[in-house]
């Protein structure tokens, strides 16, 4: 299953040419992972790995909310693949492809997913 969320374009996100800055859209791909944990168990991740691939321009338009469907591609033993995808006017404008690593802050390492952990992970998996 895909996550769908919406995501508010915001009057800072242009350049001076009206165009979304390149770094600015990769915080609106943030946002909707941390919608995607939503409180729920498997939220302790480091992000280890980030490619995204700008397919478009990304416009500015004033009170315009935008799509980002995310999902799971690979569930490793300590860490798992999301592909996101940013849409604007119905055409994917970046793509996006990152590993996501379970963490241990207090330790300082990864560690494997518990099984709840798992169980929410997997209900974003698509092959």
């Amino acid at each position: 299953m895909r996550h769908e969320h919406r995501v508010q374009l915001r009057w800072s996100d242009p350049d001076m040419l009206g165009h979304v800055n390149h770094a600015r859209a990769l915080s609106l791909l943030e946002d909707a992972r941390l919608a995607m944990m939503d409180g729920r168990p498997g939220g302790e991740l480091i992000l280890a790995r980030l490619e995204a691939d700008y397919l478009r321009q990304l416009y500015y338009r004033v009170n315009e909310s935008l799509t980002v469907s995310s999902w799971v591609t690979r569930l490793g033993t300590k860490s798992f693949g999301v592909r996101q995808e940013l849409v604007q006017d119905g055409e994917v404008a970046i793509r996006a492809d990152l590993v996501l690593v379970v963490f241990d802050f207090t330790a300082s390492t990864s560690r494997p997913m518990t099984d709840d952990e798992r169980e929410h992970w997997s209900t974003y998996l698509e092959p």
